[in-house]
């Protein structure tokens, strides 16, 4: 069992990206690595940390592809890029079972869509994250920007999708799935939703209806569908909320003495809430519906969140999750 890893892709490459592998390896016996990216910058890396030689393999690629370049453009030109060459390798080897990145997301979804095809049936992949929710749970948030223009027919898929995704990684039958509006009522929302919203009704799935942005995070839901325009803006705009918030406890803990001590009392509980809300904690997120299992991990990823993206791989790869997509999008009757 492989996994091939963009080294240089994320604001801490390559050295939390391949401190994060090493970690995974030391956990998994049957696992391999596949570092793509500048050799000597990982072997400069490699020397610092204690791991199985064996099960290690590095394939030089020193380009890597900006933020900043168009995504098609730089997955079809910069060939010997790190991120160009790791889907290449997973495109041709069957024993690799999936790919981890932290680079460029439209470069990630761009390599999906063109090098490694969708699975048979699926109109779209759909980038899919989690966010805490207050109950301790998770609601998974299907697309959040793979896809910015959408028919009806592609958020069907993206909860048939999310809906099996969920299912196999929690171990829940039912999942709540809602529709991304700007009101409860069935006949709120623009015309995606107005057309959106019966076909959900027909599938075969636990579909609750609609959900306001304000509750993404109120346990009430488990998945929440969108075209990936809203669900970028969702998923950015609570990333904000929460991160402003967080700033705001600590500026108000610092402003005088009293509540430095008081702080003192509450120390394991803002520990806890660092905890819940640290996105390294969760890894990355699947790009649901590509042939092949494809993480996108956070630009500022750390050792830990690679690690934990390497989890998710091999849990969504024991539990054949493309294989369980690819059979509920057979069984669409609508």
């Amino acid at each position: 069992m492989k996994v091939v890893i963009d080294a240089m892709g994320g604001d801490n490459a390559p050295y939390e990206i391949v401190k994060g592998a090493i970690d995974a390896q030391k956990k998994y016996a049957n696992l391999s690595i596949i570092l793509c990216g500048d050799e000597i910058k990982i072997n400069d890396t490699l020397k610092n940390l204690k791991y199985d030689k064996n099960r290690i393999e590095i394939i030089n690629s020193p380009e890597t592809i900006s933020n900043d370049e168009i995504p098609t453009l730089a997955i079809k030109t910069k060939k010997n890029s790190s991120l160009a060459v790791a889907f290449d390798i997973l495109k041709k080897n069957d024993d690799v079972i999936g790919l981890i990145s932290a680079g460029s997301t439209g470069a990630i979804l761009a390599g999906g869509f063109l090098k490694i095809g969708r699975i048979k049936g699926v109109s779209r992949p759909a980038l899919c994250p989690f966010l805490p929710t207050k109950n301790g749970g998770y609601v998974l948030v299907a697309d959040c920007g793979a896809n910015m223009d959408c028919k009806p027919i592609n958020l069907v898929h993206f909860a048939v999708m999310a809906n099996e995704y969920y299912k196999e990684r929690f171990k829940i039958d039912n999942p709540r799935v809602a529709l991304l509006n700007v009101g409860t009522e069935k006949h709120k929302g623009n015309e995606l939703c107005h057309e959106v919203y019966p076909l959900l009704e027909k599938l075969n799935i636990n579909f609750v209806g609609n959900m306001e942005a304000r509750d993404i995070m109120s346990g009430d839901f488990d998945i929440v569908i969108a075209d990936g325009f809203a669900g970028n803006v969702l998923l950015k705009s609570t990333e904000g909320a929460l991160k402003t918030m967080m700033g705001e406890i600590k500026k108000s803990i610092n402003s005088n003495f009293l509540s430095k001590i008081s702080a003192i009392f509450l120390k394991g509980v803002f520990r806890n809430l660092k905890k819940t809300y640290d996105f390294n904690a969760y890894g990355g997120c699947p790009f649901l519906g590509c042939k092949k299992l494809i993480i996108k991990s956070h630009g500022s990823s750390k050792a830990k969140s690679i690690e934990a993206s390497i989890d998710e791989l091999i849990v969504l790869k024991n539990n054949n999750l493309n294989q369980q997509i690819e059979n509920a999008i057979d069984q669409i009757k609508i």
